[in-house]
């Protein structure tokens, strides 16, 4: 099955439609009218392949304090998640919202994201306060009160999950990892090429998470814990790899691991399957069959908002052409010169 975001409007959607069900049954005194409201504005909507609804994300800009929370928060330009509601099926898509929110919050130049949520939904709180927010205040409304999570972006733990997507690049060094374009967009989602098909964008653990697995004999093993991955995309042979090769996202590396690490193949496959594209028989035929291989674990930061060729990366970031490309280490100047020509958010970087 398919599972999209898609930016739509509320006069297109049904409010009899069972998703909604759940919504009017926590806020019986204000989801419908709320509803018919906000007919002109837009939000984000989850549809699989046969147009079903399961999952709404409503998304507003606010400036100033605000004010009907306890207590308020200060002046600034804030990103209110306004209603928020995933079906998740036993996936990671929780989390790909997430980053979608994030995403949405930096490129408006947003100072913070805050959300209200009624304390019975642990599991998204949890996923929230792990990715930097926090319980601030309480909202008091006519269906209850609720906790407000609150996310400053111009605060930093030097946590790579609470500080996610910002990249730390003092003291750590980069790196170009090739991918090949058979894996790429299902690994990476939001970095899908324009000439590739949506309906390789399934809705499995390894598309949906922000966290993914990197299998290979080259030695991951060079990299350490925080340093930044530009992910480059290999030609798919329909032209010269000068046009056709892209560096295309920047992640960044929680955990390396070589085969040795592993007692047996199960131990493996547990620990890769959620985060790989591979299927459970290609993990255990990779184990058996490789006598070095190597795993990295990493996190999904920046989609380059433009995509950046071979011939660029040669030509504007002095990419020398050896080593070779399949892991090699960039400088500091490399990496800044491929976030600009990327058109990424220069504060994306925070030293």
């Amino acid at each position: 099955m398919t599972r999209q975001l898609k930016l739509t409007r509320f006069k297109e959607l049904s409010i009899n439609d069972p998703f909604f069900d759940s919504l009017k049954r926590g806020y019986p005194n204000s989801f419908e009218q709320w509803f018919a409201k906000k007919a002109d504005e837009e939000l984000y909507v989850v549809i699989d392949d046969r147009k079903r609804l399961s999952g709404m994300i409503y998304l507003k800009e606010e400036l100033g304090p605000v004010e009907d929370v306890e207590p308020q928060l200060p002046d600034g330009r804030w990103l209110k998640v306004g209603t928020l509601k995933i079906e998740g099926r036993g996936t990671k898509l929780g989390e790909r919202v997430l980053k979608k929110i994030l995403d949405t919050a930096i490129g408006a130049r947003m100072s913070g994201i805050y959300m209200t949520v009624f304390d019975v939904h642990a599991e998204l709180i949890q996923l929230f306060e792990r990715y930097g927010f926090s319980k601030h205040s309480t909202k008091r409304t006519a269906d209850g009160e609720e906790i407000v999570l609150v996310r400053k972006l111009d605060r930093f733990v030097g946590d790579l999950a609470a500080d996610y997507p910002f990249i730390r690049t003092r003291d750590q060094k980069a790196w170009l990892l090739a991918v090949y374009p058979e894996y790429h967009s299902q690994l990476l989602p939001d970095s899908i090429l324009s000439n590739e098909p949506r309906e390789i964008l399934r809705d499995v653990s390894h598309t949906n998470t922000i966290h993914k697995a990197y299998i290979g004999r080259v030695p991951l093993n060079r990299m350490r814990r925080g340093d930044a991955i530009v992910i480059y995309r290999t030609t798919d042979g329909q032209g010269p790899a000068f046009y056709r090769s892209v560096a295309t996202s920047i992640c960044v590396v929680e955990e390396v691991k070589s085969k040795n690490d592993f007692a047996d193949v199960d131990h493996f496959v547990s620990y890769a399957q959620a985060h790989s594209v591979f299927p459970t028989d290609r993990l255990r035929n990779q184990f058996e069959t490789n006598d070095r291989l190597y795993i990295a674990k990493m996190m999904y930061n920046v989609a380059l908002s433009k995509r950046v060729t071979r011939g660029r990366l040669l030509e504007e970031a002095q990419v020398s052409e050896q080593p070779r490309w399949d892991l090699r280490e960039l400088t500091r100047d490399q990496l800044q010169a491929i976030i600009r020509l990327g058109n990424v958010d220069a504060r994306i970087v925070i030293d």
